[in-house]
């Protein structure tokens, strides 16, 4: 065969469909992959709606969606040496060229669609004991916290930390703060459902940012020091306003969440006299990935919860909708070609 069943972003139309296209050829330094496995991002879910289109400039040619995608390797370019076609891999949610990261299903072709390219250098293997599904959420969803967790914020054991927005990015923050031992872990989100995730990750604490007693309440977890570190998963201006208050001396907050929204301090003074800082975040490094998966292989982490529900391509739009309004709460939502 030489076509293939593709989920297109056309422009300017945002009009997303699937279609019938040309399957890729790999060229020198490349693989083909078969995609077993695609996850859905409210980060797509943005793409389609125009809220990021800053990331897409001004494309005009249709776009192939996903980021975080598992496959296997179907075929090789001229001079890939040490892999084999059947290789199970996880593809890296981006790479680097000539100086620019740039991001796999924005910058270029992603993973909804039936085979996709990857340049060596650009996937891990993934063990036959980790299934498709839940190693291909593990670049972004579960590589994103854990770049802003154990660099961007350098998080330590007994650090007390708060996770603002338990979605996608926020619920493996929790999980994965539970597994390198802070202590405090304070929860935050307005949904019930969103809350009992957070215990169910390993929250200690989960409030409503609505509750009259909110400081109060982290106040005493924090035995009135504040916290150290807090995570703005959400993207949402007064989940920014409400964390920097909750923080103590010296305390972090880290941006990983996406608004394009900008950001504002209520007072200048006291954020200086109190030594606090605003740190953004972005993706993960080459590294986290591999990382991830060592521990998954180990025992030490399992995604088996995240992977909500997994569906055909043709249903692309369906996982795109049931994301974007939270229909059934979806952690992650994986297409299956």
């Amino acid at each position: 065969m030489t076509t293939m069943r593709a989920v297109r972003l056309h422009f300017p139309s945002r009009e997303l469909r699937v279609e019938e296209v040309p399957r890729p050829v790999p060229g020198p330094g490349e693989v083909l992959v078969k995609v077993e496995a695609a996850g859905v991002c409210l980060s797509d879910v943005h793409l389609i709606s125009g809220e990021l289109g800053g990331l897409l400039g001004m494309r005009t040619e249709p776009l192939v969606l996903g980021h975080e995608v598992a496959g296997t390797i179907a075929g090789l370019g001229p001079g890939v040496d040490g892999w084999e076609t059947g290789d199970r891999v996880v593809l890296q949610a981006g790479e680097q060229r000539d100086g620019r990261v740039l991001t796999r299903g924005v910058d270029y072709d992603g993973g909804w669609a039936e085979y996709t390219l990857a340049r060596v250098g650009t996937f891990v293997p993934l063990p036959g004991s980790i299934p498709f599904e839940q190693g291909a959420i593990v670049p972004d969803a579960v590589s994103t916290p854990w770049g802003a967790i154990t660099l961007t914020a350098d998080v330590r054991p007994v650090q007390a930390v708060g996770v603002w927005g338990i979605g996608g990015l926020g619920v493996h923050g929790v999980q994965l703060l539970r597994a390198v031992g802070a202590c405090p872990i304070v929860a935050v989100d307005p949904s019930p459902a969103a809350r009992e995730r957070a215990l169910a990750f390993g929250a200690d604490l989960v409030l409503d940012p609505a509750d009259g007693a909110f400081a109060d309440k982290v106040h005493a977890a924090t035995s009135g020091a504040g916290l150290e570190v807090a995570f703005d998963f959400a993207g949402v201006d007064a989940v920014r306003e409400q964390a920097l208050s909750m923080l103590g001396r010296s305390g972090k907050l880290v941006l990983v969440g996406l608004s394009g929204t900008p950001v504002t301090i209520a007072d200048s003074t006291a954020f200086s006299a109190r030594k606090l800082q605003i740190l953004g975040h972005y993706g993960s490094s080459e590294a986290a990935v591999p990382e991830l998966i060592r521990l998954m292989e180990a025992g030490r982490l399992d995604f088996a919860r995240s992977v909500s529900d997994v569906l055909p391509l043709e249903q692309a739009a369906d996982a795109v909708e049931r994301l974007e309004h939270k229909k059934g709460d979806p952690i992650r939502l994986v297409l299956r070609p």
